[in-house]
């Protein structure tokens, strides 16, 4: 509970009527969560506004009501407040509702277009294993300490995130590991947070159906770091070309990794194969247990930030060699008759061409790769054609096939993708729309030896189509059709 004068410090109020001074209990920008004595706080989002659920939200007892535009009837009793930008006052809010719990760690978020679970997770599990009490905000899942807490989106809603941290710190962690996505900085669900740092992976064609253009998409990760304070630090990918990008405006200290160019953290691959990587780390060789380029990066990243946290080094080597990541990046499975399958969530084309290659550089030469790909429905339509084109420059037979259509028909999304099948390609390609059935196929047209990637879903448990979602887990089918199952 907290009085609401209390709640408004630092928000930037144009216009109140009514009294300040009321008890609230809750903030909502959701009509349904409302009861007695709650701050409803109406945002015009992408779907709906939530200035037309006022009169809702008040009948169900709320006291104070934010707002950009003024409802035509004012009630006598209920205390108006107007802002010019709801979602960002209700960040401010709900920060000052908890009481800062950002500020009472050590909070370090992480953003681009691949690789943010990784390196969160990464983070978690490595100081987790340095003995410290930690939180967890990933696409995956959250964590505070052990305890799970499942994930909806990859960065929560203003109110949701502030009540998790604070948890955290009900819990004692020291540190936080967030990801920091696009959408989140656009719709301002950052805000109000205090964070020590930010990590910035790499910047790819992706999320073009919210931002429009790529400007905006970079513009939206360029902002985090601008409104980072002057006492965290900047951490940059150097070696993406929008890597420096990043930094030209952030007040924070500045710090950048990379495997090519000349930077404050370095790295060398010295072997990569399927058993792990080989790497240079700041003059020290380690075998790490994961695979590929992309995660010699990630690895680098979850590193330096280390390092940026004033932990020891060697320690820090050490459990980093024993890691594994994420669930559903990468992972790696071996039939009896010797067919690998390899699950990964790569559903962007430079994360499908960071694996293919990855599968190509690793391979000795005889053996075919099996590519099972879909795109999503709703999502960026312009990618389909340029995930299918990269999955048949890199593969010798593409499996086109369902990847959670949601409310669009899976056969126009193919269609799509079919797009970007050059004629000379065209031999190589299957159409099944059936997931499960194209992992059947995969698997019975694999010879000892091949490769099978199943791409675009990773750790996912569900298909989504028409708005229900079931049970499906790649893995798990996988995994039955090389007869592992227990």
């Amino acid at each position: 509970m907290a009085v609401l004068k209390d709640i408004l410090y630092g928000v930037a109020l144009e216009q109140v009527i009514g009294l300040t001074e009321v008890e609230i209990t809750q903030i909502a920008f959701d009509s349904r969560k409302v009861a007695p004595q709650t701050l409803f706080v109406a945002i015009k989002g992408t779907q709906t506004d939530g200035h037309q659920y006022i009169s809702l939200a008040i009948e169900k007892g709320a006291e104070a009501i934010v707002v950009e535009t003024l409802p035509e009837d004012i009630i006598d009793g209920i205390t108006y407040l107007v802002v010019a930008n709801s979602a960002q006052a209700l960040g401010v809010m709900a920060a000052n509702f908890y009481d800062h719990p950002s500020s009472k760690l050590k909070l370090v978020g992480v953003t681009g277009t691949n690789g943010k679970t990784t390196v969160c997770t990464l983070l978690y599990q490595l100081f987790r294993d340095l003995g410290y009490k930690v939180g967890l905000i990933s696409t995956v899942e959250n964590k505070i300490n052990d305890a799970i807490i499942p994930s909806t989106h990859t960065t929560p809603d203003q109110v949701s995130l502030q009540s998790l941290i604070n948890q955290m710190i009900d819990a004692g962690c020291d540190y936080c590991f967030m990801e920091v996505s696009s959408h989140a900085v656009a719709q301002h669900r950052i805000e109000g947070l205090n964070f020590a740092g930010a990590v910035f992976t790499n910047i790819t064609h992706d999320h073009l159906d919210f931002h429009l253009t790529f400007d905006n998409y970079l513009k939206a990760k360029k902002a985090f770091f601008d409104g980072l304070s002057k006492p965290a630090f900047a951490l940059t990918n150097i070696d993406d070309k929008n890597g420096e990008v990043m930094l030209q405006n952030t007040k924070a200290y500045k710090k950048s990794y990379a495997l090519k160019t000349l930077a404050d953290f370095k790295a060398k691959v010295i072997e990569n194969q399927f058993s792990g990587l080989h790497l240079d780390i700041d003059g020290h060789e380690v075998y790490m247990k994961m695979v590929g380029s992309f995660n010699a990066y990630n690895l680098l990243a979850v590193y330096a930030t280390a390092m940026l946290l004033e932990q020891d080094k060697i320690k820090v080597l050490t459990i980093l060699s024993r890691l594994s990541g994420a669930e559903g990046r990468f992972d790696y499975i071996m039939a009896p008759n010797k067919v690998v399958g390899i699950v990964d969530y790569a559903h962007t084309p430079d994360a499908l061409r960071n694996v293919l290659s990855t599968i190509d550089n690793i391979r000795n030469g005889n053996e075919s790769i099996i590519t099972i790909i879909g795109c999503g429905g709703d999502r960026d339509k312009t990618k389909r054609p340029v995930m299918a084109q990269t999955a048949c420059d890199w593969s010798h037979k593409v499996i086109l096939t369902s990847d959670n259509p949601r409310s669009e028909n899976p056969e126009d999304i193919i269609k799509d993708m079919q797009a970007g099948v050059t004629p000379v390609n065209q031999r190589k390609v299957l159409t099944i729309l059936d997931r499960r059935e194209a992992i059947k196929t995969a698997c019975h047209l694999a010879q000892p030896g091949d490769i099978i990637l199943l791409a675009g879903k990773g750790h996912e448990k569900y298909q989504e189509i028409k708005g229900v979602r079931t049970d499906f887990d790649d893995k798990k089918i996988l995994l039955d059709q090389f007869n592992l199952l227990a």
